[in-house]
């Protein structure tokens, strides 16, 4: 049975992640190392179920570590395996609602009414790219929706999520924040986004249409395979940007004016 308990699962996961430090220098045969990962599987199922994507993860991560031929690779597993704590301990924050705060009854929530002026922006740990795209979107006189930067006001996460999706248009940044792989290919890691960005990402383009939905991405990352009719643009390609997403954003029929973001130098 899947167990919900905010508070207890954080602790767990982060004296796990810890612990794995001391099981990483035991080594694979070390008994320490197999009391550590007997408890920590145990943990993981507990709270997501056994045929969880981290379940998978974990075990994949598992079979990095205990399959190393050298040194590098090993301490590579261990690595993957603190970033998929990092990940579940993230998603655990900002999903698994708080044990004294009820959802309210979907007839009860308030409906927020569209604001067209309102650009929501999905992000990772990137906190350079979510500036820079914000910091655009203030010069064009629209505003930034950031949920973190939001308060709370008594409401669950998902409350407050979906009080601020009520927004004309919204910007997912795909930085590459995780590493991940197919469990049949787990030495072959590729840079992903986080699941969190994932998950916002597929819910706005059903929200509010893929009209209204642009992805900038950074790096080499792997783009979601469901979304491949999407278009993505690279914010460190040669080519601007931020002019696309103007484009896209009179294409959705937001009123923008260009040249508050680019202005005319004063000629003397």
């Amino acid at each position: 049975m899947v167990q919900r308990n905010k508070v207890k699962a954080i602790r767990l996961l982060t004296t796990a992640q810890k612990e794995s430090r001391n099981a990483e220098s035991y080594g694979r045969s070390h008994s320490s190392y197999k009391t550590w990962l007997r408890n920590t599987k145990l943990d993981i199922q507990s709270m997501f179920g056994g045929e969880s994507e981290y379940m998978k993860d974990f075990d994949a991560a598992v079979s990095k570590i205990e399959q190393s031929k050298d040194s590098g690779s090993y301490r590579d597993g261990w690595e993957s395996m603190r970033s998929l704590f990092d990940s579940m301990i993230h998603d655990v924050e900002e999903y698994w609602e708080d044990e004294h705060q009820e959802p309210k009854p979907p007839s009860v929530r308030e409906n927020r009414p569209l604001d067209t002026k309102e650009v929501f922006i999905v992000h990772g740990r990137d906190d350079a790219a979510k500036e820079t795209v914000a910091r655009f979107l203030d010069r064009l006189g629209l505003s930034p929706a950031i949920l973190h930067e939001q308060s709370n006001q008594g409401r669950t996460i998902i409350e407050k999520f979906e009080h601020h999706a009520q927004v004309g248009f919204a910007i997912a940044l795909l930085t590459p924040d995780d590493v991940g792989a197919l469990q049949e290919d787990a030495s072959n890691l590729k840079p992903r986004a986080r699941q969190n960005v994932i998950f916002e990402f597929g819910y706005f383009i059903g929200h509010l249409g893929r009209e209204s939905v642009f992805a900038l991405t950074k790096g080499d990352i792997e783009i979601p395979s469901d979304y491949k009719g999407v278009i993505y643009i690279p914010m460190d390609d040669a080519k601007d940007w931020r002019l696309d997403l103007i484009q896209e954003f009179k294409n959705a029929g937001l009123n923008v004016d260009a040249n508050r973001a680019f202005p005319t130098p004063d000629v003397v």
